[in-house]
């Protein structure tokens, strides 16, 4: 039954190719809209995704506070309020897995004829697996160089390409505030992060190096940060009210007196900045969405006109023995074939044009599978929706009248 049906709906889209082809032509431009919106939308859900993770994960970071000189208050990680004791009482907590105290500014470096303004930081080896960040040639420094403030580096690959170029850093020997330090290692590209600056551009020193050889500090042991990770995200709650706590014992704090240390929670950043993204994603899919909607409404007028020009044709179906349900099953399955036939042309536009977009801008984008399926499921749904009323008006009419009609 379903094949000599399918038959005469192949013929008649036939009879009227043009106006078959600008009926479909609302499907077309709404699948490859919504397949080429969601590809571009979830490329930006990836490489937000992709910067997050170069940050490192489940982290908090505790800022030392602020002093006041002459009413004059500095910000955040002005006061000398945090030590490297304060780092070891919180790697001892119940749920936190790597803590390194952080000293850090930004000085200028030399290497023979080249020099380079680069961020320094001086840490301790957690450093590196707090943030995820491996080393791409060489080697790291470990504790006994932190131990005996050993003049050692490690270069990020922007630093590195901009003072050493093609050479290969390891081994060298490079300035830092009239001081020489041995390159050990490079580190692998980790890119920008969410406020655009580069990671890469970076050298990496044992703390008690930076401590007396290129920043000073006015304390014994202060540093200027604490990078806290939990050891998983359900934990971070519990770890940052224990850090807190811990603080304000060390720091013998009262009670109602304010914290003398500032903490950031990086994750809830990233995340509130990946959820915003996801938002996006969703709303240019439903502005896409929209054509979709067009090109149902598309379908419905040209069946409608289908039901009308042939209004004899379907009296005489009635007349030898057609049911309203063959009627019906008929006119829905034009409807549903345009419907299909216009969906998977879309589809075809939509991923070309996608794989073209990343081809010539670079965009990152992300073609889902799901994403496709479900645009191609909606369309078609939309077809058949709209489809509906013109065959039900086709079932449902008179045979006599539709034998008369001219």
């Amino acid at each position: 039954m379903i094949r000599p049906m399918l038959g005469e709906a192949w013929l008649a889209m036939g009879a009227n190719r043009l106006r078959t082809a600008l009926t479909m032509l609302g499907m077309v431009i709404g699948v490859a809209a919504v397949v080429i919106m969601l590809a571009i939308g979830q490329g930006a859900q990836y490489a937000v995704q992709q910067t997050i993770a170069t940050m490192g994960s489940n982290l908090y970071i505790v800022l030392s506070g602020s002093f006041t000189t002459s009413g004059v208050r500095s910000g955040a990680a002005g006061g000398p309020t945090l030590s490297v004791a304060d780092a070891e009482a919180m790697a001892e907590l119940d749920g936190v897995a790597h803590t390194a105290p952080v000293h850090f500014g930004t000085r200028q470096l030399v290497y023979g004829a080249q020099n380079w303004n680069a961020s320094v930081i001086g840490t301790t080896p957690a450093y590196l697996d707090a943030r995820a960040w491996t080393v791409a040639r060489g080697g790291a420094f470990g504790d006994s160089d932190v131990r005996s403030a050993t003049r050692v580096a490690l270069l990020g690959q922007t630093t590195a390409q901009n003072l050493f170029g093609e050479e290969d850093p390891v081994g060298k020997t490079l300035r830092i505030q009239q001081s020489p330090f041995i390159v050990v290692g490079v580190l692998a590209p980790k890119g920008q992060n969410l406020d655009g600056r580069d990671q890469d551009d970076t050298v990496i020193v044992p703390l008690s190096t930076a401590q007396r050889q290129v920043f000073g500090t006015p304390f014994v042991g202060s540093v200027r940060m604490i990078m806290v990770q939990a050891d998983s995200a359900e934990a971070m709650p519990r770890v940052a009210d224990r850090v807190e706590s811990l603080l304000r014992q060390r720091h013998r704090l009262r009670e109602g007196q304010p914290n003398d240390f500032f903490m950031r929670n990086l994750s809830a950043a990233a995340e509130s900045e990946a959820a915003t993204t996801r938002t996006m994603s969703i709303l240019l899919g439903a502005i896409a969405s929209i054509s979709l909607l067009v090109g149902g409404i598309g379908i419905m007028n040209i069946m409608l006109v289908s039901v009308t020009e042939r209004t004899r044709e379907i009296g005489i179906r009635m007349a030898i023995g057609a049911r309203q349900k063959d009627i019906l099953s008929q006119f829905l399955l034009e409807s549903v074939m345009i419907s299909f036939a216009g969906c998977l042309l879309g589809l075809l536009i939509g991923l070309a044009v996608a794989l073209g977009i990343n081809a010539i801008t670079g965009m990152v984008i992300v073609i889902s599978g799901s994403a496709a399926l479900i645009a191609f499921g909606v369309a078609a749904t939309v077809g058949i929706f709209f489809g509906w009323y013109p065959a039900r008006k086709a079932a449902r009419l008179d045979p006599i009248e539709a034998l008369r009609y001219q």
